[in-house]
């Protein structure tokens, strides 16, 4: 039951994970970057690091209208926007050693870290994930031909290594709430009489 932020505070989530989890010793001093793209970037990429470029967004197909929240005045929240991030984690580096080495890297960084907390996904701006929410990260499956078209046609750069991967279940709160039906309940009458026969 997050904002409309939460597709910005999960990406920057993703890139806070790999950015902690970060030790230069392990990568021979390199000073690896950490970075949300756009198409635009692919264009004049980083030297060495990881990027994370949201290319898909889907309606969450097991759970297609939760119910929105009950607030303290007796109104209910609209139906939440229950959204699927798909995301690609693409290594950088200018020789082939050090970006596989990244690649797997990265990969076990997000095995070991598949729920992300409210902590972590608040941090690019607060209360934007309520203090009970996660979001799970998976891999995701996207064929070769898939892949070559995203970086064909929505980059337009050379193929560089990339892991996609999904961010499940991102309930976006509404921001209309709906009125009670009717007024609670003051009190009971009750009506006892004799049938006759």
């Amino acid at each position: 039951m997050s904002t409309y932020a939460a597709i910005a505070g999960t990406c920057e989530a993703v890139v806070r994970l790999l950015r902690c989890n970060y030790d230069p010793t392990k990568f021979n001093g390199a000073m690896l970057d950490f970075q949300v793209y756009v198409a635009n970037d692919f264009t004049t990429p980083m030297e060495e690091g990881v990027s994370v470029f949201l290319y898909r967004i889907y309606q969450n197909g097991t759970h297609r209208t939760p119910t929105g929240r009950l607030l303290p005045d007796g109104t209910r929240q609209a139906t939440m926007l229950p959204l699927d991030l798909h995301f690609l984690l693409t290594a950088w580096a200018k020789k082939a050693s050090l970006q596989n080495e990244i690649a797997g890297w990265m990969m076990r960084v997000m095995e070991d870290n598949a729920i992300l907390p409210a902590s972590m996904l608040n941090a690019y701006q607060p209360n934007v994930f309520r203090p009970d929410e996660a979001v799970d990260l998976t891999f995701t499956e996207l064929s070769v031909e898939d892949m070559f078209r995203v970086w064909e046609t929505m980059i337009g750069h050379v193929y560089q290594l990339s892991v996609p991967y999904q961010a499940r279940m991102l309930e976006i709160e509404s921001l209309v709430s709906i009125p009670p039906e009717g007024r609670p309940v003051q009190g009971r009458t009750s009506d006892i009489r004799l049938i006759s026969t």
